[in-house]
């Protein structure tokens, strides 16, 4: 068996048409902010991508780079201000932050209806509650590479690996709302091989190069690795990529698996806070 590689890049560009195709149609565009504080490498490729996908779709931008030594105070000023802007319907402000600056206050600073990553303690309530509103963006791309794929989750066995509150656990209930038996797996799973093995969904999300191999993944299974490793200057996932390609029926790329969907449930979400803001259908 060789796994069927799921495009993301491929999916990503299909969705990001889409909306741009009703972007388009508005007489007011969608507004999207992206706050980005300090020097983080990592974080300033991803806001400036995500700034370029916003403008190849045709969605207002605005983007402000903070410097390090930015203090809590300003940053709760500018979200503030974000808050009372109609330019503006979605808010980014990109993680990690500086050690300084509380991340749980300033995420719940952000006006409910501008939460496009869904990070806030009511968004987070709905989506628990199966009540989804504003979802993650990438969990919500796992699911939505999912369905492109036409994979049932309905009675499947779904193990995620991760626990944090941006992809593993969103991830657990987004899969557990579609009816998927899920167990969650993390750093102090006893074991972890004995669970993998049964998994008929996997998903690797805690950024540890190749952690699953081979041997870990039943025959057959659909294997989604969100995994970002950069190692000898190469991109590279949590799934030993080519051994485990040859033993699981669907698998995804590191990059141009769910890295472009995260980006493209970003623009989703941002067109969705719009329309519930100013009721344009």
């Amino acid at each position: 068996m060789t796994a069927t590689i799921m495009d993301g890049k491929a999916t990503a560009e299909k969705i990001r048409a889409g909306i741009k195709a009703e972007v388009t149609n508005l007489k007011v565009k969608p507004g999207l902010a992206a706050v980005l504080a300090g020097k983080n490498p990592a974080s300033q490729v991803y806001v400036e991508i995500k700034r370029k996908t916003c403008d190849d779709v045709g969605i207002y931008s605005e983007l402000y780079k903070l410097p390090e030594e930015t203090t809590e105070k300003e940053l709760l000023q500018l979200i503030d201000k974000l808050n009372k802007s109609e330019k503006i319907h979605g808010i980014l402000v990109q993680l990690p932050l500086p050690k300084h600056i509380n991340e749980e206050k300033v995420l719940e600073a952000i006006a409910l209806e501008k939460d496009v990553d869904g990070f806030s303690l009511v968004n987070v309530g709905r989506l628990a509650s199966g009540r989804e509103a504003a979802v993650p963006c990438t969990p919500k791309g796992v699911i939505r590479l999912l369905e492109e794929y036409s994979i049932d989750l309905a009675g499947k066995n779904a193990v995620v690996i991760g626990r944090s509150n941006i992809v593993g656990k969103p991830t657990a209930l987004l899969l557990l709302n579609r009816n998927a038996t899920v167990t969650i797996c993390h750093s102090k799973t006893a074991d972890l091989p004995h669970y993998t093995k049964k998994a008929d969904i996997l998903i690797a999300a805690v950024g540890k190069p190749k952690l699953v191999t081979a041997d870990m993944v039943k025959e057959g299974a659909v294997v989604i690795d969100v995994g970002i490793n950069r190692i000898d200057g190469k991109l590279i996932g949590d799934v030993d990529f080519e051994p485990v390609r040859k033993k699981a029926a669907y698998i995804t790329p590191v990059p141009g698996g769910v890295g472009p969907m995260t980006v493209a449930m970003l623009i989703e979400n941002t067109l969705e806070r719009y329309k519930k803001i100013t009721g344009a259908k």
